[in-house]
């Protein structure tokens, strides 16, 4: 099914966190279409933790959208039952020959461009990772850090259920991967603007409204601080933080598009439409927040009309 509307063009739409194998999630594909015959949609991560699951999602979404490219989340990479002899990196690279089998563009393949309204922009997914840097303290050690995140009890799955062999752990990996990235960053024509693409926020900032700030240490890296105006972004579109919203850095578009856990989104609500339209851009902010009668921060309904709550939950 398609939903059109007379005046419907072309647009390149993300999404990210649906999370299909978690109960109450599974749904979630069959409510996912184009606007237009030639919609791009971003899948920024978090599709699923077992390959089938990850790669059938994807294959649906590809039969209905002209082009689907992919980024993967930290759920993509983590080690079950399933993947028993797998590492996250053999698991990551597996994902990546299953994508292309399925013609999902993957973070190893060359970037697409987008020549429909709002473009022409490159469109760039990427696997950065994190690296423990985004400390709840200035200047505190990442050693210290962890230690304080394991004695409050906020400690990411990610340590128990990733594993970054052949690197020594997840900064050495993440390190490997900003340099990567970058080179082939640095080839990009630079006529053209990118939309840049990672589960993860390029900037420190949208973490802030985190209800445990410890987590914030699973979640980027320092590194990538500058990208969005290094690298010419339009856009940048991520997930992994369930809070969605639209903020600004510099004059540039920061999109959360995720969904999240039935516990989450049945309590603040979801976004409506679960795509976000990236290009062309929308001038109002696409998800807005209000609070409930009880004061609580939730998605705003259509027939809401504010007080909106900016930059918080």
């Amino acid at each position: 099914m398609m939903v059109t509307s007379r005046n419907a063009r072309p647009s390149l739409r993300a999404v990210s966190d649906l999370h299909v194998g978690h109960r109450g999630n599974g749904h979630v594909v069959d409510e996912i279409h184009p606007t237009h015959p030639g919609d791009w949609l971003i899948v920024a991560g978090d599709v699923a933790e077992k390959i089938d699951q990850v790669v059938s999602a994807l294959e649906r979404l590809a039969a209905r959208f002209e082009r689907v490219i992919w980024a993967p989340g930290n759920h993509e990479l983590w080690i079950g039952r399933d993947d028993e002899g797998m590492t996250s990196t053999t698991k990551y690279d597996r994902l990546v020959e299953a994508c292309r089998a399925v013609g999902v563009d993957t973070p190893e393949d060359e970037y697409p461009l987008w020549t429909g309204p709002g473009g022409p922009a490159w469109v760039v997914p990427m696997f950065l990772f994190y690296d423990y840097s985004w400390t709840p303290v200035a200047g505190q050690s990442r050693a210290e850090a962890l230690a304080g995140a394991r004695q409050r009890r906020v400690v990411a799955s990610d340590e128990f259920l990733i594993d970054p062999a052949p690197y020594g752990d997840a900064v050495a990996w993440c390190r490997e991967r900003l340099v990567s990235t970058t080179t082939r960053l640095a080839r990009l024509d630079p006529a053209h603007p990118t939309v840049l693409v990672n589960h993860w926020p390029l900037l420190r900032d949208p973490t802030r409204v985190l209800h445990h700030p410890d987590f914030a240490l699973w979640c980027g890296t320092d590194q990538t601080a500058d990208w969005h105006r290094r690298y010419r972004a339009t856009a940048c579109v991520y997930g992994h933080l369930h809070i969605p919203r639209t903020s600004i850095h510099d004059g540039v578009r920061f999109e959360e598009v995720s969904l999240g856990y039935p516990r989450e989104w049945n309590r603040r609500g979801r976004p409506d439409p679960l795509t976000r339209q990236i290009l062309p851009t929308v001038a109002a902010p696409q998800v807005r927040w209000v609070r409930d009668g009880g004061g609580t921060p939730r998605i705003a309904r259509p027939e809401d009309t504010g007080p909106y709550v900016e930059d918080e939950r």
